[in-house]
């Protein structure tokens, strides 16, 4: 098939897409290679004006430990984890503010709008979008034992206000992943787990988690075992065989939680392919793995 009857198709494809999803929420979670790779970076904030133009309501949801790290080194500041888990002091915290909310969702936001959108960079500071609590993980060596490990957050809950101030104006919030807490100090947040509780609280249509890996699998590096569909308990039974393991655990249980908030489906894509995003929504086989509820 040439170039030309491949864009043809998939054109074709998308229009009853475009007409399902117009005026409906999506929820996406930005991160990995997608966030850090330079054509990467503007052909998704390209794609999202683009949701954002045919009358979608797109919500950008976004990390940024790698550029944590990348300025804490910089400055000098060593990284410590413990048990997988970066340990977050008071300077670590400042900094990870920084820059999330000042560095990495500004230059999100100035992407998108250089390309006709109208973005709005937000914290979970912002309109106590994202109230947040400890989190206090339990030791791997002894699990009656938590560990405190700083300004690390869970999500305690969200405020969809702002959000639906900003969506009614036709603006599109691109959020940092950074909560406050009762304290009145910042909390780091997985942002994964943010954008789940978010689209879970705006009932959206949609979460769209992006990675580093075709989606979900059963064996990993081989791509022939990805999971194309998967019902909630399915994806929750590969947790607990340990199918599902590492970073892919709190994915799955972001779209678990969404599901169980009333968001109609989930997907887990790679955020490598170029237009991961609207190959997923708008073609009919996907690209990735979607999760849906359980009947």
């Amino acid at each position: 098939m040439s170039d030309r009857d491949l864009f043809s198709k998939h054109l074709i494809e998308a229009l009853p897409y475009i007409r399902y999803f117009h005026a409906k929420t999506i929820v996406i979670k930005y991160g990995g290679a997608a966030m850090a790779e330079e054509s990467l970076k503007q052909e998704f904030c390209r794609d999202i004006v683009l949701m954002d133009y045919v009358g979608m309501r797109p919500i950008v949801v976004h990390g940024g430990g790698p550029q944590v790290t990348s300025l804490m080194k910089r400055l000098g500041k060593d990284t410590k984890f413990v048990d997988g888990l970066r340990v977050t002091d008071k300077e670590t915290i400042d900094i990870a503010e920084m820059v999330l909310t000042g560095g990495v969702g500004k230059d999100i936001v100035a992407r998108m709008n250089l390309e006709g959108g109208r973005a709005v960079g937000l914290s979970g500071k912002d309109a106590n979008l994202i109230r947040a609590k400890k989190f206090l993980p339990r030791s791997q060596a002894d699990p009656t034992q938590a560990i405190d490990i700083g300004y690390v957050g869970e999500v305690e809950s969200i405020d969809p206000l702002v959000l639906n101030t900003l969506e009614a104006g036709g603006f599109i919030p691109v959020i940092s992943s950074v909560g406050m807490g009762s304290d009145g100090h910042a909390y780091n947040i997985n942002a994964d787990t943010v954008a789940g509780e978010i689209a879970r609280a705006l009932k959206a249509e949609r979460l769209v988690l992006l990675t580093d890996t075709p989606g979900v699998m059963e064996k990993k590096e081989d791509i022939h075992s990805l999971f194309t569909s998967l019902s909630a308990g399915e994806a929750q039974n590969l947790i607990v065989s340990g199918i599902a393991a590492g970073g892919m655990i709190p994915k799955i249980q972001a779209c678990l939680r969404a599901l169980g908030g009333g968001v109609k489906k989930t997907h887990i894509i790679d955020g490598r392919l170029p237009h991961s995003v609207l190959l997923e929504l708008f073609t009919d086989t996907g690209i990735g793995t979607q999760i849906y509820p359980d009947a």
